[in-house]
């Protein structure tokens, strides 16, 4: 099942909004054949792990992942692949957390006298597709908050100036997880003051660029920005208020840009409600990376799943650099947010810290 979970890997940021999965056929304790799910649209993990061992499957075990469907969509059913293959036991790590289909392929199996036995390295399937199983559940997007600071919890300093507070294995870390999620969305101040690309740069592969989602209630991002005149296939998607300028709209859908109108809750975009608008845009994984308003925002409409904390061993020693998060937090430590499952990892000099704001 470590094998299979490590062919899965090998999908993450290619195969959403279908979940990652990996299997490994197995026949008298040798492995026959692998595969893994490499693209949504394209065969499952199952049809290229039972391909790979030909005449072999008969009479083997196959490990997989995540329960194999049991349902015609962009696919034919991999239990029917299953079955007619000769497999006779399945090892699953964990169920299909899809409310609609959840236990039906195990069902099925189990009735074709198949043996299927579940739970197999059943908390290390939940993490990997974590992502998914929040968006099929819940219908909004997995959210990760990446924020760089120093020490002493700046992002900036008073001049704004911010490049760079972490080093370069820092950096290529966080473009391994843009080419992990479907989004990324930033405020349009971030916009203005350090135009960004928002797309994936990774040194030893291609990656994914996620779509660009920039929240600007009065359309103020200009059509000139870097972000709307680059060669990248994801588009850019600008969040407005339905009071947004008509001519405003126009000048940015001319350059490329979709203007998309989102509710408004105390003069700003309503998070939570714009979560569920892009979860139904199939956008099942969100990375937000600022700036402090739009972090402030996010944690205050509890709309965060997983924290990725990055700070730099430097300290600004001021009282007037720009800090994490801006707004108004809480009148009692009591009301603090509280962090779970804390784990801290090293990227040369800098320390990120990595937890999730819902118990795991």
């Amino acid at each position: 099942m470590q094998q299979a979970l490590a062919l899965a890997e090998k999908g993450r940021g290619w195969t959403s909004p279908n979940p990652m999965v990996g299997a490994v056929v197995v026949k008298n304790g040798q492995v026959v054949g692998r595969g893994y799910h490499q693209r949504a649209g394209g065969p499952h993990a199952e049809v290229h792990a039972i391909d790979d061992a030909g005449e072999q499957a008969r009479g083997a075990t196959i490990y997989v992942t995540l329960e194999p469907c049991n349902h015609f969509g962009r696919t034919p059913p991999c239990t029917r692949k299953i079955v007619d293959a000769g497999i006779r036991r399945v090892v699953v790590a964990m169920t299909d957390p899809n409310p609609g289909v959840e236990g039906g392929g195990n069902r099925y199996l189990r009735n074709q006298g198949v043996d299927v036995i579940t739970g197999v390295c059943e908390k290390e399937a939940r993490t990997l597709n974590e992502a998914f199983t929040t968006w099929i559940t819940t219908g909004r997007p997995f959210v990760i908050l990446k924020c760089a600071a120093t020490l002493d919890g700046r992002i900036a300093t008073r001049t704004g100036d911010s490049r760079w507070v972490t080093g370069p294995a820092s950096r290529r870390y966080v473009h391994r997880i843009r080419h992990a999620v479907d989004g990324i969305l930033v405020g349009v101040e971030t916009v203005k003051k350090d135009d960004p690309s928002l797309t994936t740069r990774m040194e030893d592969e291609t990656g994914s660029d996620p779509t660009r989602i920039i929240l600007d209630t009065h359309l103020s991002m200009p059509a000139t920005a870097k972000m709307l005149h680059q060669p990248s296939e994801a588009p850019t998607w600008v969040i407005c208020s339905p009071d947004a300028a008509d001519s405003r709209r126009s000048a940015l859908e001319t350059v490329g840009a979709k203007v998309i109108v989102a509710a408004v809750k105390n003069g700003r975009i309503d998070l939570a409600a714009l979560m569920e608008q892009i979860g139904r845009m199939e956008i099942s994984s969100l990375l937000i990376e600022g700036g402090g308003r739009v972090i402030g925002s996010a944690l205050a409409a509890r709309i965060v799943d997983k924290l990725c904390l990055f700070y730099a061993p430097k300290l600004l020693g001021g009282d007037d650099g720009i800090p994490m998060c801006r707004g108004t937090g809480p009148e009692r430590m009591q009301d603090s947010i509280a962090v779970h499952d804390l784990k801290v990892f090293r990227f040369d000099e800098d320390v990120m810290l990595q937890g999730y704001l819902k118990p795991c």
